[in-house]
């Protein structure tokens, strides 16, 4: 994560013309520090592998660790231009035993209204942003205890593709080979929020017990 977010533009609006662009803006940051957030709160790193800074007037962590910091900072990056199209479905965090089966999902469930037409109030988005990462950061009790020897990635749920454009970008991402749970999962909602033109749903997902 080679550069800080840029700087809150209070009570600014955005014309139709650059909503989705700017609104992509403001996911891609909010999951950069939100996949950070995520890790920090599982302790699969030891402290010094970040540092605190402001984020959305909340104290966040940074990963300062260079080859961890750099593929945070890419894979959520290399979301912006389905974020902006509405193309993602969910992007996840996902943790993983031995055995290459998921032990615990983080899921972002995102949706983005392509036709919103009036304009975009930031402090109104961020202000909802804001109220889920503090809930995030609340959210140990739910979540499982992870081995020590586990791994994780970032993973990204697409629809089918069908605009060029966007086809040529998933090349960028390799299909994940993660082996699926027999049963439905269980699923333990963290957060909801809604503020136009933006629906974020988080909750983690676990295997079937």
């Amino acid at each position: 994560m080679n550069r800080e977010p840029a700087k809150k533009r209070s009570g600014k609006k955005y014309g139709n013309h650059s909503t989705q662009g700017e609104t992509a803006r403001i996911v891609v940051e909010f999951l950069e520090v939100s996949v950070t957030s995520i890790l920090f709160l599982k302790g699969l790193y030891p402290p010094g592998a970040y540092e605190r800074r402001r984020y959305l007037n909340l104290l966040v962590h940074k990963a300062i660790h260079p080859g961890l910091r750099d593929y945070i900072y890419t894979s959520v990056n290399g979301l912006f231009p389905f974020v902006e199209k509405g193309l993602i479905e969910k992007v996840a965090v996902i943790f993983y035993g031995h055995d290459n089966i998921p032990l615990e999902k983080f899921i972002f469930k995102l949706q983005v209204n392509q036709s919103h037409g009036s304009e975009v109030e930031e402090t109104q988005l961020e202000s909802s942003l804001r109220s889920l990462l503090v809930k995030l950061s609340v959210s140990d009790t739910l979540t499982k205890v992870l081995p020590s020897d586990c791994r994780w990635e970032i993973a990204a749920y697409f629809p089918s593709l069908g605009d060029t454009d966007a086809m040529n970008a998933t090349q960028f991402w390799i299909p994940t080979g993660t082996k699926q749970w027999c049963q439905p999962s269980l699923i333990t909602p963290i957060k909801s929020i809604s503020s136009e033109p933006l629906a974020l749903q988080l909750y983690l997902e676990h295997p079937p017990e």
